[in-house]
């Protein structure tokens, strides 16, 4: 050997070093990028897990309610930071708000936006079904809607099947509340309500629809004066609707000039009515959440006296979900957090009126008899009604097409009167 390949050779080898190491780290790349790219319906449920270790998940809801806030910012977040190092950041924005925002985005073909989970049901659902704004379907892949949710829970949101891309939350029904001492002998069916209102002037009102409680309050009515749910259950009919609806504006209008501020205004939302009935201004209010009045006794708001009552015409009964945006940043994490909150740790946390009240979205029957015995065990208060008086009264939701003629309706037909 020469001198001049002598001195070329360790160059040489040097070249061929990088070259071989540059070739093991495109293929550690390309692995990297096939493990990135590999989609969630192809990864167990604990590659998921991994997955979401250690990012953070936004998670839209409205935040009318401090104690719910408290709930998420304090359990939920601290249990998602120990078990997945998951930060869980509440962004409080109603859904119609939200939903303009993901229709802009996909206006705009924003492939990634601000938004990993929702808090949503019925109407927004549909509407964001329609305008193709969920992603999915992700529910039958989380581990505890399998061991814990029954399929018929799952399977509809206000009659529209949810197809697999919402996962359930919570129960609800919607309820009367009075003060015992100031209104002992409230009006329990909706003819009764009306002579009741004619007979105390100022002291009733409804939050304005499209309030999510005071749209609650126009289907409740529907069926108590139309001749029940049972009709409304098919889908949208106009002739129905053309047939029914007068029934509706007409009682309702009747009641205006005996309501409170003669019916001039309304409640903007169900917590102006909380704080109207706190005040002593008006006797009846009323929530679709059954611990609600607990709620408020709890934090010293409304009187220990006060209690809730369905009305003998039916509570209206649903189910709330959560679900994810197309163009959600972290679909894994939002996985691992809708999963962690149909835990029986969750739930059960969330069924406590101090914490929250909303009754669960899991069956008990389900349960493992530790678990059962531990939500039987729950003080839900005084003010509550048991779960098996709220079943026994339960009727379904209206369909979801049936909502927006009924607030558009109101507005002409009574708001506008």
């Amino acid at each position: 050997m020469n001198m001049r390949a002598a001195l070329a050779l360790p160059t040489l080898l040097s070249t061929m070093l990088i070259f071989i190491l540059s070739l093991a780290a495109c293929g550690n790349d390309k692995d990297a990028q096939v493990e990135q790219d590999k989609p969630l319906s192809q990864m167990a449920f604990e590659e998921i897990e991994n997955q979401a270790q250690g990012t953070t998940v936004r998670f839209a809801m409205w935040g009318g309610w401090a104690h719910v806030n408290a709930w998420v910012d304090g359990f939920v977040a601290k249990q998602l930071a120990e078990r997945h190092g998951i930060r869980l950041e509440r962004i409080s924005m109603d859904p119609p708000t939200y939903l303009n925002k993901l229709m802009g985005e996909k206006a705009a073909g924003r492939e990634k936006g601000g938004i990993d989970l929702l808090w949503i049901n019925g109407e927004n659902f549909k509407s964001a079904m329609d305008a193709g704004l969920l992603w999915g379907p992700f529910a039958d892949r989380l581990p505890n809607v399998r061991r814990y949710v029954d399929e018929s829970t799952a399977s509809q949101d206000f009659g529209f099947l949810t197809q697999g891309f919402e996962a359930p939350y919570g129960r609800a029904h919607f309820v009367f509340e009075h003060d015992e001492e100031r209104t002992p002998n409230p009006p329990r069916s909706f003819a009764e309500l009306r002579e009741w209102v004619r007979a105390n002037p100022g002291r009733f009102s409804y939050p304005q629809p499209p309030d999510f409680t005071g749209s609650a309050f126009l289907r409740q009515a529907l069926y108590a004066l139309t001749g029940g749910h049972e009709q409304y259950m098919a889908g949208f009919d106009q002739a129905l609707f053309d047939a029914n609806a007068p029934k509706l504006w007409a009682y309702l209008n009747e009641l205006k000039p005996y309501l409170w501020q003669e019916g001039r205004a309304y409640p903007k939302d169900s917590a102006a009515l909380d704080t109207l009935f706190a005040r002593g201004e008006v006797d009846l209010c009323m929530s679709y959440h059954p611990p609600h009045a607990q709620n408020k006794i709890l934090e010293g708001t409304y009187p220990a006296s006060t209690r809730s009552y369905v009305m003998s015409d039916g509570s209206l009964s649903n189910v709330h979900f959560t679900a994810i945006p197309f163009n959600a940043p972290n679909k894994a994490g939002a996985m691992v957090v809708a999963d962690f909150l149909l835990s029986p740790e969750a739930q059960l946390s969330k069924f406590d009126p101090a914490n929250w009240g909303d009754f669960p979205a899991v069956e008990a029957s389900r349960l493992p008899q530790e678990w059962r015995e531990r939500f039987a065990a729950v003080d839900l208060g005084q003010a509550t009604l048991s779960p098996e008086a709220l079943a026994a009264a339960a009727v379904p939701e209206i369909p979801p097409d049936w909502l927006a003629a009924l607030e558009t309706s109101w507005e002409r037909e009574v708001l506008r009167q």
